[in-house]
């Protein structure tokens, strides 16, 4: 397994580090409109029908929940709270997200998630939830059918489990009723979000706005907003405008950076990292311990004689012979991994070499721990 994906982390690196030609992207996948997202909605419900893998009578706000919608609907009062059974129901708590720009009757998935100690929400029916904003106002209603992609069974002495049945989906299991005002038509200046922030990017995007506009319309206001002011002839015609700029190409620059998984072993490294003059030796000391027994066994005319196991153990240390590999300074990244391919390193052993080149300041980028 290492073998592999030591492997696969080196072609990886190497492709990345012979690329020679940096790609343009789009201003559509590097940027965002300032006012133009979506919103968190949620909400608490119910999820009935369940073959008695809901809640138990232990969780009060299903009995309390059930007992206030059955006096609602005129079925009982609260006097008969204590007959209520919640094996088939659960609480769960609704969540969706609101696009931007929807409207009213519109549809939006939903994710359901247990709140109690339900099992299994397979095969469930989501009663009517209102949704609400962060203002505590309701903008939307969610009702359906729960898809769980899962299932849990159980008997006395053995379970079988496939995904996570306690949360589950409702495609398009929402609708809107409210919508979210916005002034994108009024607007007369927009302002572009980079996604990832950073100075020389947001001076391309200015620089490419500029000159395919024809003009002084683009600002960089700092590393991460660009100002944008609406050209005359777009002045009514603003998703035109939108449409256009997102498609121009910008060369986005990034900053020299190493991402390290320590969980995965996995080793991400960035275009621009470079490292200084140094020399480099890693290697470490293999003991191998190997329990063998050995059999005594009494001779044929002895008294109370009895076999025993004699254990014995053969101990064995072998020290790697490593050589000591110097990596010149500037160096591009497939050179850096050559380098430390010569050594025979394995990603976990390049994690270590990494930190320790970092530590001694040789290495020229930022090292980031997963």
């Amino acid at each position: 397994m290492n073998r592999i994906l030591k492997t696969a982390v080196m072609v990886i690196l190497m492709l990345i580090g012979f690329s020679s030609v940096t790609l343009a992207v789009r201003i559509k996948d590097i940027a965002e409109i300032q006012g133009v997202r979506s919103n968190q909605l949620i909400g608490y419900g119910l999820v009935v029908g369940l073959n008695g893998t809901g809640d138990d009578q232990k969780i009060m706000p299903t009995i309390q929940s059930v007992a206030t919608m059955l006096t609602r609907m005129g079925v009982f009062t609260r006097a008969d709270v204590n007959k209520i059974k919640v094996s088939n129901v659960a609480a769960v708590i609704v969540t969706a997200e609101m696009p931007p720009f929807s409207k009213l009757g519109t549809k939006i998935d939903v994710t359901v998630s247990s709140l109690g100690n339900a099992k299994n929400l397979a095969g469930g029916i989501l009663l009517m939830t209102p949704l609400k904003g962060v203002d505590s106002k309701i903008y939307a209603l969610a009702q359906g059918a729960v898809m769980t992609g899962g299932f849990s069974f159980a008997g006395k002495a053995a379970s079988v489990q496939k995904n996570h049945p306690t949360t589950g989906s409702i495609p398009n299991g929402a609708v809107v009723e409210k919508e979210i005002p916005n002034n994108f038509s009024k607007k007369v200046v927009i302002s572009l979000l980079l996604k990832n922030p950073d100075f020389t990017t947001a001076a391309r995007v200015s620089r490419v706005l500029n000159q395919n506009l024809g003009g002084k319309f683009a600002t960089a206001k700092d590393g991460g907003v660009i100002q944008l002011n609406i050209p005359t002839h777009y002045k009514e015609r603003k998703v035109e405008f939108l449409a256009a700029i997102e498609r121009f190409d910008v060369v986005p620059d990034q900053r020299a950076k190493i991402v390290i998984n320590e969980r995965t072993g996995t080793i991400i490294i960035g275009e621009n990292v470079r490292i200084s003059t140094v020399a480099i030796s890693h290697g470490s000391l293999s003991i191998t311990i190997r329990e063998s027994g050995q059999v005594s066994q009494p001779s044929a005319f002895s008294q109370g004689g009895q076999t025993t196991v004699v254990p014995q153990s053969d101990i064995t240390a072998k020290e790697e012979k490593v050589r000591l590999q110097v990596v010149p300074e500037g160096v591009r990244i497939n050179e850096v991994v050559q380098a430390l391919n010569v050594l025979g390193v394995t990603p976990r052993d390049l994690m270590a070499i990494l930190q320790a080149i970092k530590k001694a300041g040789a290495l020229q980028a930022e090292l980031e721990l997963m």
